[in-house]
């Protein structure tokens, strides 16, 4: 097995990094270099950070081996997946095989990460980050409702029935699903019981208060 000799994730509070911070707190533990970035600045567009990341955004891991090759993740979603198979003794996903928990563990949370991630992003860009000229409110407006009325009655289904997206056992599918929950109550979506029920499980995990801690309240 290769070993790592050092890990460093480029950082902007709040944003997807904060899901890759929660995961390494729940993995690799709290040895890792932060290295949290101005995006407001501009900070991503320079040209240090694109001979890496020609995307500008983060997360950014960098993972430097043992041998001293340097490597670049640039996908939360495969960082957390790579983090939880590759501490099996944490628990925070099945083991790779053909089984139902496996499947249902995937599903959930590329569902988290991809759809529900997809429709989150374009609230953001239409209400935060386009300027006045080029937002779309009927893109808000049914965007908004297909989440309302197709996402929230899964999501909710399941955490009525489980403490937790996949049953009762934490999973870092509740990593990036939690942090999308967190997301959409941010926009007036969740705001059952349910959900803030299961975002208060949440927070009482010593690895989402070191995500977050450097989110204004």
């Amino acid at each position: 097995m290769d070993e790592i000799a050092s890990l460093t994730l480029y950082h902007f509070p709040g944003s997807r990094s904060a899901r890759v911070r929660w995961a390494l707190a729940e993995t690799y533990g709290q040895g890792y270099t932060l290295r949290t970035m101005d995006l407001l600045k501009g900070e991503a567009y320079e040209p240090e950070f694109l001979q890496f990341n020609p995307n500008h955004s983060v997360p950014v891991l960098q993972v430097q081996w043992q041998n001293g090759e340097v490597q670049y993740m640039l996908e939360s979603m495969a960082m957390i997946e790579w983090l939880a198979d590759a501490y099996p003794d944490k628990g925070l996903a099945p083991a790779p095989a053909l089984t139902p928990q496996r499947a249902d563990y995937l599903q959930m949370i590329h569902f988290a990460g991809d759809w529900m991630d997809a429709m989150l992003w374009q609230l953001r860009l239409h209400r935060n980050l386009l300027p006045e000229g080029e937002v779309d409110q009927r893109t808000i407006d049914r965007t908004q409702s297909k989440f309302t009325a197709e996402v929230e009655p899964q999501l909710w289904q399941r955490l009525s029935q489980a403490d937790y997206i996949c049953g009762s056992a934490f999973s870092a599918a509740d990593i990036v699903m939690g942090h999308n929950v967190n997301w959409a109550r941010a926009y007036g979506m969740c705001k059952d019981g349910v959900f803030s029920d299961y975002v208060s499980r949440l927070q009482q995990r010593a690895a989402y208060v070191h995500a977050f801690d450097d989110v204004s309240r």
